[in-house]
């Protein structure tokens, strides 16, 4: 494993961060996600991502069983606050003070531990004013509950406002946490050029596009059983977008890429986003322990310039590069 500075501070993460959206408290047994958890641990990852908002509260919850008996100082946690949380009443969503400052408390006794090592906004709050939602912000890393400060898919001009706010209140924004992939490359025109500029990096999800970049859903024919496609608890809704046969003939095309270079279409996708040097680490997640020893593998890969054109020659045409489909919500969700 290898690992990168996150933004410009002397903070570092594992170029490969477990997640578990979708998969905690939600898709599969929790003694299978400690198994996980622990692959994870033996194949060289210190950084664990999660939410307040996977499966309603529980996957920090499992999460933090899992992490329970390791060195605290050899992790790094992160969460999230903003989607609808518990009996998701008026106060129980968003950016604001209150949300804020309840939610981290919450997270914190879930993971149990004393404090989380960064604290992400997990969209814009476009609701409450962002000097609030900053102020509570600095406010959670002076009474020691949070490290550091991030954001999940803000746009280039929310990053911008939310940089300034945190300089002036003397807190670290150090990154964004985009969904960034081959498939879906929004973030390169406008985002990551400003992030460069405000020395922010970004912890990208869904490297592997929901599983289609592995390659295993193939034009013409029904999604694998036990695959994500097939998951009503909500995976199918989020992968159903890409599977076109369009996608998935494209996709079909990296396979002689990834076996000249003796990857697999996963270790290849994968570490496609970790040769932008403003990525620091890539979020993948796992039903079974196998699948994290296998998506490791991808970390400290160098692909060459030939390898990323033939990449490009593949997918690049339909992959998806506008930058205006890095939103947030409008307005808080219900």
């Amino acid at each position: 494993m290898e690992f990168r500075y996150l933004g410009n501070s002397g903070f570092k993460v594992s170029e490969i961060t477990y997640g578990n959206w979708l998969t905690h408290g939600s898709q599969v047994e929790n003694d299978v996600a400690k198994t996980c958890v622990r692959a994870a641990l033996d194949a060289g990852i210190s950084t664990f991502d999660t939410a307040d908002a996977y499966a309603n509260t529980a996957a920090e919850t499992v999460l933090g069983e899992a992490l329970r008996r390791e060195r605290r100082e050899s992790l790094e946690i992160f969460t999230k606050v903003y989607w609808p949380t518990g009996p998701q009443g008026h106060n129980d969503v968003g950016l604001s003070r209150k949300h804020i400052l309840d939610s981290i408390n919450g997270s914190l006794r879930r993971l149990q531990t004393d404090y989380v090592d960064l604290y992400q906004a997990h969209r814009y709050d476009a609701d409450t004013p962002l000097e609030e939602t900053m102020q509570a912000f600095a406010d959670v890393v002076r009474s020691g509950k949070a490290l550091y400060i991030g954001v999940s898919e803000w746009n280039a001009d929310q990053l911008r406002a939310g940089h300034a706010l945190a300089q002036e209140l003397g807190i670290q924004l150090i990154s964004n946490q985009p969904q960034y992939s081959m498939l879906w490359r929004v973030i390169e025109p406008e985002v990551v050029p400003a992030s460069v500029d405000l020395g922010i990096s970004q912890i990208v999800w869904s490297p592997v596009a929901q599983g289609v970049l592995t390659g295993k859903y193939k034009p013409g024919e029904e999604a694998p059983a036990g695959s994500r496609a097939r998951d009503e608890k909500g995976g199918a809704n989020t992968v159903k977008r890409l599977l076109r046969d369009d996608v998935l003939t494209a996709v079909q095309e990296l396979a002689p890429v990834a076996a000249d270079v003796g990857l697999t279409m996963a270790q290849l996708a994968i570490a496609w986003v970790l040769q932008n040097t403003n990525v620091a680490s890539a979020i993948i997640g796992a039903s079974r322990p196998e699948q994290v020893a296998d998506n490791v593998r991808a970390s400290g890969v160098k692909l060459s310039a030939d390898v990323l054109a033939r990449i490009d020659a593949a997918v690049g045409g339909i992959a998806e590069t506008d930058p205006a489909k890095t939103v947030s919500p409008t307005a808080r969700p219900a």
